[in-house]
């Protein structure tokens, strides 16, 4: 498995990135190709570097050549461009493989 991993920085206008995500991205987001898990953050994010950040989005593939494929197709460059309609506190991306422990 791999994972891509969406920090979103804490927004000017919660509410507006809450309806907005929820009606517009995350829809967006689940027709990439390839992927096979999402969920989301629910609630405060507690941890020592955890201050501003809003909101953890957690996207589950086979492998990084599979988020890789899934980003570079259109629904995948049409979900990063979407990025700049709300996300103005900011957005770190991260990919990894996984393996269990």
């Amino acid at each position: 498995m791999a994972k891509l991993i969406a920090i979103y920085r804490q927004p000017g206008d919660p509410a507006a990135f809450d309806a907005y995500y929820r009606s517009t991205h995350a829809p967006l987001a689940k027709t990439i190709p390839g992927l096979r898990h999402y969920d989301i953050s629910r609630g405060p994010i507690a941890g020592a570097s955890a201050d501003g950040i809003y909101l953890v989005a957690t996207l589950s593939f086979d492998s990084l050549k599979d988020i890789e494929e899934g980003l570079a197709s259109p629904e995948g460059q049409a979900t990063a461009a979407d990025l700049s309609n709300f996300a103005d506190g900011g957005v770190d991306l991260m990919m990894f493989e996984t393996q269990d422990a």
